[in-house]
């Protein structure tokens, strides 16, 4: 009989809490047909709600790029672990993955700017993006994000370096080494 899915972790088989795979199998199966704003929101609140851990704490590294099975089997993970999640799970649920972006930015929180990534939604190849975001749980319009400052945004097919709001395509995502390892570790959780 078969356990569900597992990643390996620190050299462990670790299997994913069966009632939260369900409950993630069930999000991607039962939520496909929904339209394109509810499942951005189904899916940023089924994320958001997953504990905030830093890499160094968690993993014990500076910076990990988790796939969604390690961020749900550890039950914790950081920004882009929450970016990276919210991505796959609306690619699986049909979302067109030239509409989002994983965006590196700058976020203001406390009066001091920090690195911070969030997962944006475009309707249209040039419209203002919607955020999902782990540190400002609502989807908003970029334009109403004044404490995100974009540095570089990437999916699977490309990376843009982002100015004044513009983007600039300067390759493909093949350049980012955590993304490259992180989908090396992926195998077929989707």
């Amino acid at each position: 009989m078969s356990q569900g899915r597992y990643v390996w972790i620190a050299g462990k088989k670790v299997y994913l809490n069966p009632e939260l795979q369900k409950e993630w199998d069930k999000l991607i199966k039962q939520n496909q047909s929904k339209s394109e704003p509810e499942k951005l929101r189904l899916v940023n609140d089924f994320f958001n709600r997953i504990r905030y851990v830093s890499d160094l704490e968690h993993w014990g590294v500076e910076d990990f790029w988790a796939t969604p099975a390690e961020l749900l089997a550890s039950n914790g993970g950081d920004c882009e672990d929450y970016a990276i999640a919210k991505y796959f799970t609306l690619v699986a649920m049909h979302v067109d993955p030239n509409k989002l972006k994983i965006t590196y930015v700058k976020a203001r929180v406390n009066n001091k700017m920090i690195a911070h990534m969030v997962l944006t939604y475009y309707t249209q190849p040039n419209a203002v993006p919607l955020v999902l975001d782990s540190l400002n749980k609502q989807i908003r319009p970029a334009t109403q994000r004044p404490d995100l400052t974009p540095v570089y945004a990437f999916n699977g097919d490309g990376l843009w370096i982002v100015k004044s709001r513009t983007e600039n395509r300067v390759g493909g995502s093949g350049k980012i080494r955590f993304w490259n390892e992180m989908k090396s570790r992926m195998g077929k959780e989707f």
